[in-house]
């Protein structure tokens, strides 16, 4: 079955423009021009989505509103679509659970290479090393479930991806560069973006772990990120 996604701009030409680029390639595209036509494709029990690409700015409810309604009860992968080239903007993005974000004008290739990467990783699992532990964090990589002390912590694609590395790498510093490639599948990492450190931020407030005297995700100076292995 094709995977299917859902893709909202209130710019016809360009949500037509994806549709298009997306369907050859396989893809099922549902397509909406304002946010409460999504809304009610998100609800609809009869629809599972595999990923969603969301406009910033749209007429009724911005791409921020939809993006938490999604992330209540879902945790596939997001994409924003947005015009503006303020960080904060793309920050609250991120913040409120998007996986990525592509500023517009974009190149549709790009956009198709940025999906199938995002797909990638929220379907792929190592079926010989399913669950990791450390104190009581623990993931599963085949339902990609995160668990603290027997508690299920939700979790968006790119915060699991973000902690999948770094548990699979215990004991190891994860650099910055590394852990953005594994949450977009780009290469085109700079130094002053700050995808990674958001979302490690976001990550740290639900595991309850202190950014000054952390229990598990600690900063590794002008490297990257590690989580030491537990000592007996």
């Amino acid at each position: 079955m094709a995977e299917r996604i859902l893709v909202v701009d209130d710019e016809k030409e360009i949500t037509d423009l994806v549709a298009l680029y997306l369907g050859n390639e396989g893809y099922e595209v549902d397509k909406c021009y304002c946010g409460e036509d999504a809304l009610a494709l998100i609800r609809d029990e009869n629809r599972e989505y595999d990923l969603a690409i969301l406009d910033l700015m749209l007429p009724d409810i911005d791409g921020f509103q939809i993006c938490m309604k999604i992330r209540e009860n879902f945790t596939y992968p997001i994409i924003m679509l947005t015009a503006k080239s303020q960080e904060m903007d793309k920050v609250r993005g991120l913040m409120t659970g998007a996986d990525d974000y592509i500023t517009k004008p974009f190149l549709p290739l790009e956009m198709v290479a940025r999906v199938k990467a995002q797909i990638r990783r929220y379907k792929r699992y190592d079926a010989n090393r399913d669950e990791i532990e450390v104190k009581g964090l623990s993931i599963n990589r085949k339902t990609h479930a995160c668990y603290l002390n027997g508690n299920e912590i939700e979790l968006t694609n790119a915060e699991y991806m973000i902690l999948e590395q770094l548990m699979l790498h215990m004991g190891k510093t994860v650099s910055a560069e590394e852990l953005f490639r594994a949450v977009t599948g780009s290469d085109y990492f700079t130094r002053n973006n700050n995808t990674v450190s958001v979302h490690i931020r976001h990550l740290r407030e639900k595991i309850g772990d202190s950014y000054e005297n952390p229990r598990y995700i600690k900063t590794v100076w002008g490297t990257g990120y590690k989580i030491e292995k537990e000592t007996v």
